[in-house]
């Protein structure tokens, strides 16, 4: 019909369907300003990272073999037999290590500290009782030293600074500074956190677990980044007048139900691995059961309240500078 005006119906943009911090508030039943309590969340982190500093500087590491040597039993069992079995009889005669099967379980690599004469007798005499009998002509024993030396573990903190200062250049590329100094600010509460409580429970310290710390260090920063995109996505609607700390608060919560579900997935996956991998996966799967949980934390309760912190220091400097010179 002449005159008649057909409306079409446009996908709404980004901004125009932005919700309001009231809209995202109300969408959360269990709400609670995250950033008003951003000093709660500080002091919680030193309650964990203070003593473990602490434990670092007393008591150490409890290194395994892997860093201090010791002997390795390359042996043949007559039947297939299990790492449990092995790693209960290292145990029963007061001993630790590191146990690999191979050629259907058969086959098994023991390493475990430096052996005197009494302490071999004893292991070997403790694996043919409990384990199985083993073909003793073809026992194999060697004096091994440590599996990751100090140049090893150096260069793992050379990869860990090397990737903080990349990370850093990175992220102040694609969002601000700022964001990148929170950021790395939080990965290194994630190492302390992880390292220190290692240091406070003498939980052993294996090879895997430099493989835990420099995976929890790049896993750390993803939801971190994700956090920061949905600010930067708010901070560019924010008006005269709004409160940057509500925009960052409203951000938090936006991304809450992907960090949650994120963190929850991977350390069911990894509670798993704790309980059903064997002794030999233990040592990393507790590392970052430990690493991931706290990244999911500092990412949400620490990085970007850190921000919050900087962002309201420099306003409160520049509006300083601004009254001196006038």
């Amino acid at each position: 019909m002449a005159g008649k005006q057909t409306t079409t119906n446009t996908p709404q943009t980004p901004i125009a369907k932005a919700m309001t911090y009231e809209e995202v508030r109300k969408m959360h039943p269990m709400y609670f300003n995250i950033v008003k309590k951003r000093y709660w969340w500080f002091a919680l982190s030193l309650l964990i990272i203070i003593p473990g500093i602490i434990s670092l500087f007393i008591q150490g590491l409890n290194l395994g073999i892997d860093f201090t040597g010791g002997t390795m039993l390359d042996m043949k069992f007559n039947k297939p037999v299990t790492q449990t079995a092995i790693t209960d009889t290292l145990k029963s005669v007061n001993l630790e290590g590191n146990v690999q099967l191979s050629n259907g379980n058969t086959v098994a690599l023991i390493r475990t500290k430096a052996l005197e004469e009494t302490e071999r007798n004893n292991l070997l005499t403790a694996l043919q009782k409990k384990v199985g009998d083993f073909d003793r002509t073809a026992l194999k024993e060697d004096k091994v030293g440590a599996a990751i030396g100090s140049e090893l573990t150096h260069s793992a903190f050379w990869a860990l600074a090397i990737a903080s200062v990349l990370m850093l250049a990175y992220i102040s590329f694609r969002f601000q500074f700022a964001f990148a100094v929170s950021g790395i600010l939080a990965l290194l509460h994630d190492i302390l956190v992880t390292v220190g409580l290692f240091s406070i429970f003498q939980w052993q310290v294996d090879a895997s677990f430099i493989a835990a710390v420099l995976t929890v260090f790049g896993y750390s920063i993803n939801d971190t980044v994700v956090i920061f995109d949905r600010i930067r996505e708010n901070e560019i609607r924010l008006k005269r007048g709004d409160s940057y700390e509500d925009m960052v608060d409203k951000s938090v919560w936006q991304t809450m139900g992907r960090s949650v579900k994120t963190v929850v997935t991977v350390l069911i996956a990894l509670f798993a691995i704790f309980i059903l991998g064997g002794e030999s996966t233990k040592t990393f799967a507790l590392a970052m059961l430990i690493g991931v949980f706290s990244g999911a934390y500092s990412s949400i309760f620490n990085a970007s309240q850190i921000l919050v912190e900087i962002k309201l220091r420099l306003s409160n400097n520049g509006r300083k500078l601004a009254r001196a010179k006038v």
